[in-house]
């Protein structure tokens, strides 16, 4: 039913699997290794066809330097921080009342509302493009960051809800009946009980949803228009030229946009696979 021990694989086994995963690792990093060296190239070098080789003359500073400072990158960016925050902090608070109530209070259509936030992480988010976006144009949202923001909020607190709610469930009971026996109001026994127990399971939710915001391409494209709304992912696509495109800038802006979300998984790694681990085992 499990997969073998690696230590009891025969020795071939063992020469092949040390084998193959370097390959692997190397063939799935090819395109982010392509367009890393491409953001370095010179638009020359890259006119010429040499699109694999090793750069002949580094041009990281200019590429780099134009993408920041003769095109709307930084407006886009700090567009991209603006709804990325407040939807990360706004989801992964909804989630956890949510969460709260859904675990800890037995009342009738628990379980039927539980299905709901269940169900909506099931829909494709194509079906619903026409209707979302007919529903900001009614309600002048469109093309703005309250309207961005409001939306990635909507939709992500059906999956933080469930990722939350299954945590605060295998907390003890008995923890929150000693609250409430103490005297505890209910929302003293949320934040001071509840809360510091699921803490890594809130930063692992907090890394993965600002992940799917940050970058989220199909959505932006869909809600904005112009560039006072527009996040970096959609942005730089408008670093293609009319007729040729500077696939030299293109590459440095998509790294700048690859950027933050690292930043954010390796600087929260230890919270990160603390989260998901937890509960994991009893004990």
């Amino acid at each position: 039913m499990y997969p073998t021990p690696i230590e009891r694989w025969k020795p071939y086994q063992r020469w092949i699997y040390k084998i193959s995963l370097p390959l692997a690792l190397i063939l799935w990093l090819l395109p982010l290794i392509a367009v890393m060296v491409t953001s370095v190239r010179s638009f020359d070098e890259v006119m010429a066809g040499n699109y694999w080789g090793w750069p002949r003359h580094f041009a990281a500073y200019g590429n780099y330097r134009e993408v920041l400072t003769n095109s709307p990158m930084l407006k886009y960016f700090v567009n991209s921080c603006l709804i990325t925050i407040p939807a990360v902090i706004g989801a992964v608070a909804l989630a956890a009342l949510a969460g709260f109530a859904l675990a800890t209070y037995p009342f009738r259509g628990n379980v039927l509302l539980f299905a709901v936030f269940i169900a909506g992480n099931f829909i494709p988010f194509q079906i619903l493009m026409l209707p979302v976006r007919n529903l900001t144009l009614k309600f002048g949202l469109f093309d703005t960051i309250t309207g961005l923001v409001l939306f990635h909020v909507a939709f992500q607190t059906g999956f933080c809800t469930l990722f939350l709610r299954n945590f605060i469930k295998q907390l003890p009971f008995e923890l929150t009946e000693a609250a409430r026996v103490e005297g505890a109001s209910e929302w003293t026994v949320f934040s001071r009980v509840v809360l510091p127990l699921v803490r890594p399971a809130l930063a692992a939710l907090a890394v993965l949803v600002f992940t799917f915001v940050w970058n989220d391409y199909f959505w932006a494209l869909t809600l904005t228009q112009g560039d006072e709304a527009r996040p970096i992912t959609v942005g730089v696509a408008s670093l293609k030229g009319q007729w040729v495109a500077a696939w030299n800038l293109v590459s440095a802006g998509s790294i700048l946009a690859a950027v933050p979300s690292v930043v954010v998984f390796f600087g929260m790694q230890r919270h990160f696979i603390a989260g998901l681990t937890f509960g994991a085992t009893k004990g």
